[in-house]
């Protein structure tokens, strides 16, 4: 159970008066005077007001060590009063800085050695030492409590932004997720829907056929969109149900979605393929559907093709094809040629480009993009692979 600050000091202050109570009825069996109303009244005063200690620390340190020189001017047992001045202290060195610390340690060290002048204590080096030991001891100590909780603080907001930059990592990346949904399928639906509308009284079954293709692309935007946002709605809930994320597996479903769009979709796999962690088939998937999507809204007609290597240690894609060049295409000619690395893509090459980069960065990947000599646009995407999936067959080669 966890306390209030106000109430823990009250507690403390209330266990240290009953000490001072208890050791006072030893006062006679020590050889000093009992001690009477008043004493117990200065008592009271001594250790009631570390209650208020976090709250006014120098303040209360100022009225217990005035309360502890009227203790022990009245000639009473000096130990008594000495546990409410020597926490007060503490609370100073553990609150305030340095030079206000240090000047409550030399009032304790000062009331102390006067303590040992007004008893005529015999052994005075004794109590020079305790006077000058006990203090450094609890500013030491006040010190180290200080520090350790500026250094928690300092923790907690780290930690603190930490967690918004990762929050802002993730919206950034459901960003792209969702970016490249909706531009991929939506590019489909818009140019089925054309052609639907061209031949909806010549062609009804190609108007037929559109219309079904718009049905599936919709449908699976939708779902990928549910999966997205499920996800975001069982955020920390383990155990939360949702679809697998698009894989290689689904690379021919694009191309036929894409095809039925009027672009010419070739598929070629090269090398034996092998199972991939599925952050990489969906860097691989995504990149593949950003680059077929830029051909369906900027080379329209054109023919692509889509080549898929499972090469030693990497993994590799390149989608080209042989239309012409849009307004997108011209933002990335300059600067960009084959085998640029993904780190040099300009970024008035728009989101899509951009999603591209940081793919292939998040995975230690390359990316080219740019206009081919031949003609057309291209870009190749390539992925290095983990060590246990090389180990387990990666040893083809091209």
């Amino acid at each position: 159970m966890r306390l209030h600050p106000l109430a823990a000091d009250g507690l403390i202050a209330a266990a240290l008066t009953t000490v001072a109570v208890l050791l006072g009825t030893e006062a006679v069996a020590q050889g000093w005077p009992a001690l009477d109303p008043l004493a117990w009244t200065l008592v009271a005063l001594l250790n009631l007001p570390l209650a208020l200690r976090t709250r006014a620390p120098v303040t209360v340190c100022l009225a217990v060590h005035a309360c502890w020189a009227v203790y022990v001017t009245l000639g009473y047992w000096p130990v008594v009063g000495s546990f409410g001045p020597m926490l007060a202290v503490y609370t100073v060195a553990s609150l305030r800085p340095t030079r206000i610390a240090a000047a409550c340690a030399a009032l304790l060290a000062g009331v102390w050695v006067y303590a040992g002048v007004v008893s005529d204590a015999e052994a005075m080096a004794s109590v020079v030492g305790q006077a000058v030991g006990f203090p450094l001891v609890l500013w030491r100590f006040g010190y180290v409590a200080r520090r350790t909780s500026e250094l928690t603080r300092q923790l907690r907001a780290e930690q603190a932004d930490r967690a918004r930059r990762e929050v802002a990592g993730e919206r950034v990346r459901i960003a792209r997720e969702l970016h490249d949904v909706v531009a991929h399928h939506i590019a489909v639906i818009n140019v089925q829907a054309g052609l639907a509308r061209f031949v909806f009284h010549s062609d009804a079954p190609t108007a037929r056929g559109a219309l079904d293709t718009i049905e599936g692309a919709s449908g699976e935007a939708l779902a990928e969109l549910r999966r997205m946002l499920g996800l975001l709605r069982a955020d920390g809930v383990q155990g939360a149900v949702g679809a697998p994320a698009p894989g290689l597996d689904q690379l021919d479903e694009m191309v036929t979605r894409v095809r039925s769009g009027g672009v010419g979709v070739e598929l070629r796999v090269a090398g034996a393929p092998r199972p991939l962690p599925p952050g990489v088939q969906l860097c691989v998937y995504r990149v593949v559907q950003e680059a077929l999507t830029n051909v369906l809204k900027h080379a329209p007609g054109a023919c692509a093709t889509v080549e898929l290597a499972y090469r030693a240690g990497e993994v590799a894609v390149s989608v080209t094809d042989d239309g012409p060049e849009g307004s997108v295409r011209e933002g990335v000619r300059e600067g960009i040629r084959e085998g640029t690395d993904s780190a040099t893509i300009p970024e008035r090459g728009g989101h899509g480009l951009i999603g591209m980069r940081e793919r292939a960065k998040l995975y230690g990947g390359t990316i080219a993009v740019g206009p081919r000599s031949e003609g057309g646009f291209g870009v190749r995407l390539t992925l290095p692979t983990p060590v246990q999936t090389a180990r387990r067959g990666d040893a083809v080669r091209e």
